[in-house]
């Protein structure tokens, strides 16, 4: 058993199981700068209907989960958590859904674009995680600090950050930096493709990838 998770760039992940099934998250539009994917997967996940996120032409697909629920599609269980963009239950940018994913017995948690720290109730019910997604880059989303201490309290084995200003993305966010104050233990992967295939013994370990 492994995962194959590939960064395409902001909040889009492109996961693949041993299986050969393929899940992507949040893709975007090329207005956001980074190259835009174009392929086949089995199934998309959408954490909300914004053009950095939801943009699903020139891909093939299977299924398309952009709500929240619990749904088995091509073997994959997956879990829709409603969650919120803002700090103010959604009355500044809308609704959020945070995903829980599983592959190859690996549970995966893509954040979307949460724009608050978790209560420690809603962090219970994530369960326990093997890889979180989470944003860091502020403005439109958690900043790094916050995202340093919603990622502990989630205690994933594998925290890789997400949403945050490159050199590519045409819009303002903060960089790593904030993030990577807070967060002890990061480590850069030098490759925009991370494969876990052992069982996974670290706590917090933060894998920066690269983007292509």
């Amino acid at each position: 058993v492994f995962i194959k998770i590939k960064w395409l760039g902001h909040s889009s992940f492109l996961l693949e199981d041993s299986m050969g099934h393929k899940l992507l998250t949040d893709p975007f539009d090329e207005t956001v700068g980074y190259k835009v994917f174009r392929g086949k997967v089995d199934l998309i996940t959408i954490s909300h209907s914004h053009f950095d996120h939801n943009y699903t032409k020139n891909i093939e697909y299977s299924h398309i989960i952009n709500k929240p629920g619990s749904f088995n599609l091509c073997g994959i269980p997956i879990i829709g958590i409603p969650s919120y963009h803002d700090k103010v239950n959604g009355a500044k940018r809308g609704k959020n859904i945070i995903f829980i994913i599983e592959m190859d017995g690996y549970r995966i948690c893509h954040l979307g674009d949460i724009g608050y720290v978790l209560s420690r109730d809603k962090v219970e019910e994530l369960g326990s995680i093997d890889v979180l997604f989470i944003p860091v880059g502020g403005n439109f989303t958690i900043d790094g600090k916050e995202a340093a201490a919603l990622a502990k309290s989630i205690n994933s084995h594998i925290v890789i950050p997400m949403h945050y200003k490159t050199s590519p993305l045409t819009f303002e966010l903060d960089g790593l930096e904030k993030f990577l104050k807070y967060a002890r233990n990061a480590e850069r992967v030098k490759n925009n493709t991370l494969i876990i295939e052992n069982n996974l013994q670290e706590y917090n370990s933060v894998k920066i990838l690269d983007f292509k």
